[in-house]
């Protein structure tokens, strides 16, 4: 996957578009879109519970105090909510299992695990964190002092076997496995196909507007798919059913990716705005209605109105990729 070695980082951490092979542009565009639609298809029930905007916060503001690249905040939050799903799991498990020792006599209360996750959720937090920053080769990484007297300003008296102790623990439950792709990861790459196929566009400027766009989309997540979901079903009160099955629209990195560059250019320059929608449809093939109506829904919650141009009409579209589907 795209990764800050492949656009390398210019001052105020833009990175360098139009220096990367079509053929390595290419290779990397389909393995994201694979990775993505394979997600989506193994999607836990849980996905997007710890992604509240209070975490989301925490996570944030705890970065810049460490002077950590927006690369490790969005990889921090995509970790600790696939660890806390992983225990979530593991709770569950258990009480089947409590349950079937209950009925043989033989059965202790689950609750234990359950209070130990909560006990330990800042100490986790601050582990994902450590563990994103160390995956960032490019950044600073938080060390074992700074972390410790963070948790201690917090009254938590951890020792530094115990703060390695969580970082293992993390580590064990995702199997290692924690370079996950982040939403950046998309952005920067369609930031460079769109160059590579001809759309001149102010890099600089654009990058940093998609950087403060998804800060705020991670920051309103809840408001803008609640917005999103009620244009695709033109209804205010949309079921349980239609909330559950909007999980996949949700969660999937390449809309969000862009929507994102959609909205950025439209704040930035509406003239190009239609051509590069166009272009970001032909490259993805999310529609562009779907578009539109993602770029609607972000920037409503950014000034309240109804831009760009119109109220969306319904989508129902069933494109490679797209995940806003009409469900009335």
């Amino acid at each position: 996957r795209p990764r800050r070695g492949l656009l390398e980082p210019l001052e105020l951490g833009c990175p360098v578009f139009g220096g990367v092979a079509s053929g390595v542009i290419e290779d990397t565009l389909i393995h994201l879109a694979t990775e993505n639609e394979q997600y989506l298809s193994e999607l836990p029930a849980q996905a997007g519970c710890f992604k509240e905007t209070q975490i989301v916060e925490f996570i944030f503001l705890l970065s810049e105090k460490w002077h950590l690249d927006h690369l490790v905040r969005y990889q921090a939050v995509e970790l600790l909510e696939r660890f806390m799903i992983k225990q979530v799991e593991q709770i569950c498990k258990s009480s089947r299992e409590n349950v079937t020792s209950h009925e043989r006599g033989e059965g202790s209360s689950w609750s234990s695990l359950s209070n130990q996750i909560c006990d330990t959720f800042v100490l986790r937090l601050v582990s994902c964190i450590q563990l994103a920053s160390k995956v960032s080769l490019h950044y600073n990484i938080v060390n074992s002092d700074a972390a410790l007297k963070f948790l201690q300003s917090l009254k938590y008296s951890y020792t530094k076997q115990e703060l390695l102790e969580s970082e293992l623990v993390v580590l064990k439950a995702l199997h290692f496995q924690i370079n996950v792709s982040t939403p950046l990861a998309y952005v920067e790459l369609l930031l460079e196909v769109l160059g590579h196929n001809g759309c001149l566009l102010p890099a600089k400027p654009l990058y940093q507007m998609c950087i403060q766009l998804l800060d705020f989309s991670y920051l309103t997540r809840d408001a803008i798919y609640n917005t999103l979901l009620k244009i695709a079903i033109e209804n205010s009160t949309p079921s349980k059913l239609q909330v559950a099955k909007f999980l996949t629209v949700k969660e999937d990195f390449m809309l969000l990716a862009v929507g994102i560059i959609s909205t950025s250019v439209f704040i930035l320059n509406p003239g190009p705005w239609k051509q590069v929608v166009a272009h970001l449809n032909s490259i993805t093939g999310i529609t562009s209605q779907s578009i539109l109506e993602f770029s609607y829904a972000v920037l409503k919650h950014i000034t309240g109105s109804t831009t760009p141009q119109q109220r969306p009409r319904n989508c129902g579209t069933k494109a490679p990729g797209n995940r806003i589907t009409a469900f009335n």
